[in-house]
């Protein structure tokens, strides 16, 4: 069966294209060189020309400020985008694998969301990301909504000036006496590759609907960037942020915490504790240097 990736190049992407090729499928890697999800006819050619039996996308804009600047091409990324893969999927019979936020929930459970908590973004980009999924519920016939958290991997993420927060803290250790992180928003950290090998599993099966996928527990960024620099022997003074030293100018959930109940009832969790996949991700950042 051949395997569409459409974001291929991003930090996500990459490591989807590789999970799929251990696994021996044909995989067609797609950038936004090769296919433009905004457009229908764009999207339509690019998939056609393959005709796969499983589109997974990767693609988005993900960048919250710009997203706040530019609500109108947010929604035709994120939310049109989506719309357009479901249209040629349906068309294809294809699979489509969409990858989608812990930001469409507004953070004030205080409890792990489940699937089937009512979401209630606070910015542009969760709300056109929500959208996104609502194309897909309504036009797709086999598609899979994955929902995931505070994601870093090997690749650059082009979004956040190429470097995700594992190599950002390391970066800033290296360069200053004392490093400043937040401990007012807790996220569950998740390896961009433990995600993609996720997607593959799921992929394989016709258990369509919502899940999410994360790392399994949880933590603030303070205590993130304090597991990084315990395991890396990193000496750099770590402090937590004062509320207002780093004001967002983009309204965030300070509780993002996804629970992998769907998979979980299936059988289906492949997640390691997020320390685990911290300590995975350090070792491999190692072999490659």
């Amino acid at each position: 069966m051949k395997i569409a990736v459409v974001g291929s190049n991003g930090q996500l992407g990459t490591d989807v294209v590789v999970e799929y090729q251990k696994a021996g499928e044909e995989t067609a890697a797609l950038t936004h060189a090769d296919i433009d999800i905004s457009s229908l006819e764009s999207t339509r050619s690019a998939l056609s020309g393959i005709r796969p039996g499983v589109i997974v996308n990767t693609a988005a804009m993900h960048h919250v400020e710009n997203c706040e600047k530019e609500p109108l091409r947010a929604y035709e990324v994120n939310a049109l985008g989506a719309r357009n893969l479901a249209i040629v999927a349906r068309e294809l019979d294809a699979k489509l694998v969409h990858v989608s936020t812990d930001y469409v929930f507004d953070g004030a459970k205080h409890q792990p969301y489940v699937e089937e908590d009512r979401a209630a973004p606070l910015n542009v980009y969760g709300n056109t990301k929500l959208a996104g999924e609502a194309f897909l519920q309504g036009l797709a016939e086999k598609y899979f909504i994955v929902r995931t958290s505070a994601l870093y991997g090997k690749s650059p993420c082009r979004a956040k000036g190429g470097r995700n927060f594992v190599d950002l803290m390391l970066k800033l250790a290296a360069e200053r006496d004392e490093v400043r992180v937040v401990d007012d928003e807790v996220v569950s950290p998740t390896s961009t590759a433990e995600l993609a090998k996720q997607i593959v599993i799921l992929g394989r099966t016709n258990h369509y609907g919502l899940y999410h996928a994360t790392a399994e527990g949880s933590c603030s960024w303070y205590e993130f960037a304090r597991e990084i620099f315990e395991l890396e022997g990193v000496k750099t003074k770590l402090s937590v942020a004062s509320a207002n030293e780093f004001p967002s100018k983009v309204p965030r959930p300070k509780y993002a915490v996804l629970e992998n109940h769907a998979f979980k009832a299936l059988g289906l969790n492949s997640f390691q504790p997020w320390e685990d996949g911290l300590r995975t991700y350090l070792k491999s950042k190692h072999r490659l240097n």
